[in-house]
């Protein structure tokens, strides 16, 4: 088993009001543990010695909530592609490595403490359109609304999603929309979404430009760091979709 020696250049804010800095602390980690292990290590040490550990937030961590979002030496989650931070492991750095890890940034997600933000923007743009209205009732058979496997796997693709918000993070300005299209087009493309689809693309992006996020511009970087491999492809669908809904015309998938 390695060991390794590493210094930590961690944002520490006290609160939304607080400036934040970023501190330097040394940590002993070794090959086999997982990014947020190295940090539970770190603040074992900081309690021991009467200091008040790095608030991070986290989960499952199984790759699955999407909670452990951080900027990891400048990249959202790190430097492994597909990953979330939580299944990061430490066996991809050095002895030596100086890891500079920060909260992510962006004016819509505003920092709670040290590597906490307050994600809750997406929470109101899904309720602002992102589910399905049906009654109710006795599950329906599998094979009761046919879906053509494309479709049902683009769907799938795009509900892959854990609304991390490393796109935001990764995005120079900050936007939103491969969150948002991805929500969007899971719904839209199935045939129980198609009903409230016109409805649902105006109120979530709607939504999503009160909450302050950026324009897209093609940059593609919310892709490469999307630890879920969700596709812009869905970008250019929820536009279709709002285009369509704002004309009155029907929307191809």
């Amino acid at each position: 088993m390695q060991t390794m020696k590493l210094t930590l250049k961690i944002w520490r804010q006290s609160g939304p009001n607080d400036k934040g800095r970023l501190e330097t602390y040394p940590v002993e980690a070794n090959e086999h543990m997982s990014f947020l292990e190295m940090l539970d290590v770190l603040n074992e040490s900081l309690i021991n010695d009467r200091k008040t550990p790095v608030a991070f937030e986290h989960d499952c961590r199984e790759g699955i909530c999407g909670t452990c979002n951080m900027v990891i030496n400048g990249q959202p989650h790190g430097p492994m592609g597909g990953t979330t931070t939580c299944q990061l492991h430490m066996r991809h750095f050095k002895d030596g490595d100086t890891i500079v890890i920060e909260p992510f940034r962006a004016r819509a997600f505003p920092v709670i403490r040290d590597l906490v933000v307050d994600r809750e923007a997406f929470d109101r743009i899904i309720q602002a359109g992102g589910y399905v209205s049906v009654n109710a009732g006795q599950a329906q058979d599998a094979n009761a609304i046919p879906i053509e496997k494309e479709t049902a796997s683009r769907a799938f693709d795009a509900a892959a999603c854990i609304g991390c918000g490393a796109c935001v993070a990764a995005c120079p300005n900050a936007s939103a929309m491969l969150f948002v299209s991805a929500k969007i087009s899971h719904l839209a493309l199935l045939p129980q979404g198609k009903v409230e689809a016109k409805k649902r693309v105006q109120a979530m992006v709607n939504q999503m430009d009160l909450e302050g996020f950026g324009m897209c511009s093609n940059v593609t970087a919310c892709e490469a760091e999307c630890p879920k491999g969700i596709s812009v492809e869905n970008i250019a669908r929820m536009n279709r979709e709002y285009l369509s809904s704002t004309l009155g015309s029907e929307v191809q998938g």
